[in-house]
């Protein structure tokens, strides 16, 4: 490839997080340009029609939506990170999107209004470790030994604990210990480590303090 490669993000967003993963895998020389999401510039705008991050410009034409970004990157750049087999594929390609469903009980529990909504969402996550729990066969990735887009896609995942459990203890992973050791590898991962700024955590932990959320009142008791 010889187009240069640009990535807009925002700091805290773990779709970005996906694609800044796959991209360290691949070995993918690029330069990242941080948006403010809360003053959106006219720019970002003008190649956002979502008004989201991320967003790829691969020389001057953008892609957005992250799983589509992934695709991308995994269909024209070499090191491959999905299995062979089309069946295994596909099954990976659901848990991706399972993993979707998981960032957005996520954020249905630090918006939480009240400790039952709360409650329902510690319950919603508990729920979906568990079933990945029954899916995790052996150690230290997804599909064992080799690191796979799903692996990436569950990094920016499991990274969101770090900081909850600094607030309190939900007991999200209770009989799960594939889970907890799956997430322990991918923590220690280069390319999940370095897709975020090293003040990541306290920008999360203000981010979650100001929420004006039932989480929020958790952080100030």
């Amino acid at each position: 490839m010889n187009h240069q490669v640009n990535l807009v993000s925002h700091i805290l967003c773990p779709y970005v997080q996906r694609v800044a993963i796959v991209m360290a895998e691949k070995g993918i020389v690029h330069q990242r340009r941080d948006v403010d999401l809360s003053n959106k510039p006219q720019w970002f705008l003008d190649i956002s029609p979502l008004g989201k991050t991320p967003v790829l410009d691969v020389g001057g034409q953008t892609l957005f939506e992250s799983a589509v970004i992934c695709e991308y990157l995994e269909e024209t750049y070499p090191h491959s990170l999905h299995p062979e087999d089309p069946l295994e594929r596909a099954s990976h390609r659901s848990w991706m999107e399972f993993s979707s469903n998981i960032l957005s009980n996520i954020a249905g529990f630090y918006s939480a209004s009240n400790s039952e909504l709360l409650n329902q969402k510690r319950d919603a996550l508990a729920s979906q470790f568990q079933r990945l729990e029954s899916e995790l066969s052996i150690a230290p990735y997804f599909a064992g030994e080799r690191f796979s887009m799903v692996d990436a896609f569950l990094g920016p995942v499991f990274r969101y604990f770090d900081v909850f459990e600094q607030i309190d203890e939900f007991g999200f992973f209770e009989h799960c210990p594939k889970v907890l050791e799956w997430r322990r590898h991918l923590s220690a991962r280069e390319s999940v480590r370095m897709a975020v700024m090293p003040d990541y955590p306290a920008r999360l932990y203000d981010f979650l303090r100001n929420k004006n959320s039932a989480l929020s009142l958790k952080i100030a008791s």
